[in-house]
């Protein structure tokens, strides 16, 4: 067995690369030191917690075959799942832990004194509020994660669903689990236990079927940070250093990434909590069904003004990402590139579904990261651009998020595309975005809507040049 001292300090070192894990994630060209970092600390956390027990009996041996299978799972799910589906598995990931932190918690309330937290009926009070809040922000995250999923698996409408009271019933729900709380700390009754846990999940549920498509990169973020928080719970609870690291760590940094795609969306955070946004229950001027005239091209038209063009703005989003088409984009910048074009690529922050969905899907393709500006140093080029290349993107770059204050994502930092001299906009239809909201760029007169999946598109150009 381990001593203590050096557990500590083993704990110690995991949390420390564990910083410099997020640290490294924080830029694309540090990342892949970020993951080796972040790998390691894991490694070291995991293995000294098993020689820490000092006890090689049935158990233990329960424990690392469910690690294996689970590894096992989680190593097959990474290998198979296309980048597409990767903001549904990150919510389902989510939700595991949250669950996680409810097993925990009931096995520390049910048997307490294998955790030390002494016996049935007079568990250590500081114990009890840590298990209760554990287990509580665990249901909220596993139930919450589990509509966002459906949300983006597509399953569930994206669509806000809402009713008459929904905020006085959440706000009555939430004073509930306070004073069941308490209740709890003072009677440490079973069935107040279990009814914290069974309405804690309820939480989870109404907090998210509120919420718009447009604003499940803060759902995911969100769900990011409670996901820590409870494992920053249960890790008091287990008096385990590591895990009360990590919860703290994956929970600040959760809440810090809110903030910014908030930001990037001019919401504040309690708005996108307790209500959202993205839905169609206002209808704005551009939401209208009037036919209206729209000028479409095709890929000789598109290779012809970049052809012509003396600097280009890639704007990639979630249309790109369903079809596979960054590889394709990566090699008709090249061509450009070789012919003197000067190109760029601009990254809106909540484009795709997820935080830097696009900036991960770029990565894949080997672009450039000098190449790839946010939405804050580049939105000034447009007005200088030939062309700007929308793949996909639909809601980073409407308009009428500056012109309608009726619209649903009215006040949102836009991607100033309609600045450009030319705009070539891929979309397979005109189809409104994810927030359910026709784009008015779509009408514009400098824009060339290129009908077609968008990596077949990209390669029709490249072989039109």
């Amino acid at each position: 067995m381990i001593s203590t001292n050096l557990l500590a300090l083993f704990y110690l070192v995991s949390g420390v690369l564990f910083i410099l894990a997020l640290r490294g994630l924080s830029s694309p060209e540090t990342s892949r030191q970020g993951n080796f970092f972040g790998i390691l600390g894991m490694s070291i956390a995991v293995i000294v917690t098993f020689l820490s027990i000092g006890n090689f009996s049935t158990s233990f041996i329960y424990v690392v075959l469910f690690l294996l299978i689970g590894g096992g799972v989680g190593a097959f799910i990474a290998f198979k799942i296309p980048m597409t589906a990767m903001p549904e598995l990150v919510a389902g990931f989510h939700s595991l832990v949250g669950l996680a932190a409810v097993f925990v918690a009931i096995s520390a309330f049910l048997n307490p004194e294998a955790f030390n937290l002494g016996a049935s009926g007079n568990i250590k009070l500081a114990s009890l509020i840590e298990m209760s809040i554990g287990a509580a922000v665990g249901a909220v995250t596993f139930s919450g994660s589990i509509i966002a999923f459906l949300k983006l698996r597509g399953i569930m409408s994206g669509a806000p669903i809402t009713f008459t009271g929904q905020h006085v019933l959440n706000l009555f729900i939430l004073i509930s689990i306070i004073g069941l709380t308490y209740f709890l700390c003072v009677s440490q009754s079973p069935n107040l236990f279990w009814t914290l846990i069974v309405i804690s999940f309820l939480v989870g549920i109404l907090l998210i079927i509120p919420i718009g498509g447009a604003d499940m990169p803060v759902v995911i973020s969100m769900l990011n940070s409670y996901s820590g928080w409870a494992a920053a719970g249960i890790g008091f609870t287990l008096e385990n250093t590591a895990l009360i690291i990590t919860g703290a760590l994956v929970g600040s940094s959760g809440a810090i990434l809110s903030y910014i795609m908030c930001k990037g969306m001019n919401r504040s955070f309690f708005s996108v909590i307790l209500g959202g946004f993205g839905g169609t229950d206002h209808i704005s001027k551009s939401d209208s069904k009037e036919q209206k005239p729209v000028k479409s091209g095709n890929s000789d038209d598109a290779a012809f003004l970049m052809k012509n063009a003396s600097s280009v703005i890639i704007v990639p989003g979630y249309g790109m990402a369903v079809a596979q088409a960054q590889h394709a984009l990566r090699e008709m910048v090249d061509t450009l590139k070789k012919n003197g074009i000067k190109v760029s690529y601009a990254i809106h922050p909540v484009a795709g579904r997820m935080p830097g969905h696009m900036n991960v899907l770029l990565a894949e393709a080997n672009v450039p990261y000098d190449e790839v500006f946010e939405l804050e140093e580049i939105n000034n080029d447009f007005s200088n651009c030939d062309v700007a290349y929308v793949i996909g993107a639909n809601d980073v770059t409407n308009p009428v998020a500056k012109t309608d204050p009726q619209s649903p994502i009215y006040g949102m930092p836009i991607l100033d595309v309609e600045k450009a001299k030319s705009v070539l906009f891929v979309k397979r239809s005109l189809s409104p975005g994810y927030a359910g909201v026709d784009n008015d760029l779509f009408y514009r007169e400098n824009t060339l809507m290129l009908f077609a999946d968008a990596k077949k598109m990209t390669e029709d150009i490249i072989k039109s040049f």
